[in-house]
């Protein structure tokens, strides 16, 4: 891990980008507008930000896919859904809607001790000003591999804040990469066992999204 750690912080974007102005988030200005959730489809889990209920986020199913509307910033996964080798994982995320401001959805991999204090994931966002994120939380820590960028490959949200963009994470041959629309825009050195782990959703808060094609598929 600790090699991973160094690779981390050296390992730069490959798509043609540009640092997005930083937004620092002041919880008490900006606070996270509860919604009833009614629980959650069989055989998912979740998990807030901050210690937030999760009933005050809702996710569903809807149609072919899912649809979550938060309240606190959530993660969301399936016990099923674990990646032990080397794995392709993807889906389709749609805004709906726009929030106050932009505010990061996407996945997450290598999902560890999800339900401890001691949780550990690495998770991919886009938002709706183009920009997107790579980041790595172990416990509290939460270290920066990509921070806030903007990039063709992500969609702007439209005039009625509405965006779709399709993630994919791949752990293959010591490589684990990142592709938004097609477009590869990160890639860097990372053994199976740092890739190990549950693959789910990330959700920030305030944010009305809906997710088609969610799938994990193990590579032999």
């Amino acid at each position: 891990m600790r090699t991973l750690a160094l690779m981390l912080l050296v390992a730069a974007p490959l798509a043609a980008q540009q640092p997005a102005t930083p937004t620092a988030r002041d919880h008490n200005a900006d606070p996270d507008h509860m919604v009833q959730g009614s629980g959650l489809p069989a055989g998912w889990s979740g998990r807030t930000d901050r210690g937030q209920p999760l009933a005050g986020a809702k996710f569903e199913s809807m149609g072919a896919g899912w649809h979550a509307t938060t309240g606190p910033a959530v993660i969301l996964y399936r016990a099923a859904d674990r990646a032990d080798g080397a794995f392709h994982t993807l889906a389709t995320l749609t805004q709906t809607k726009a929030p106050a401001h932009p505010e990061g959805y996407g996945m997450f991999i290598a999902g560890n001790a999800l339900d401890t204090v001691e949780r550990a994931y690495i998770y991919v966002l886009v938002r709706g000003d183009g920009a997107y994120l790579i980041k790595r939380r172990a416990g509290t820590a939460v270290t920066t591999i990509v921070d806030w960028t903007v990039s063709p490959a992500v969609t702007k949200a439209d005039a009625a804040g509405k965006a779709t963009n399709k993630i994919e994470v791949q752990s293959k041959d010591g490589k684990l990469t990142f592709t938004i629309n097609g477009q590869l825009v990160h890639s860097m050195d990372a053994t199976l066992a740092d890739t190990r782990g549950i693959v789910g959703l990330r959700v920030n808060h305030n944010l009305d999204v809906h997710v088609d094609g969610f799938a994990l598929h193990q590579v032999r």
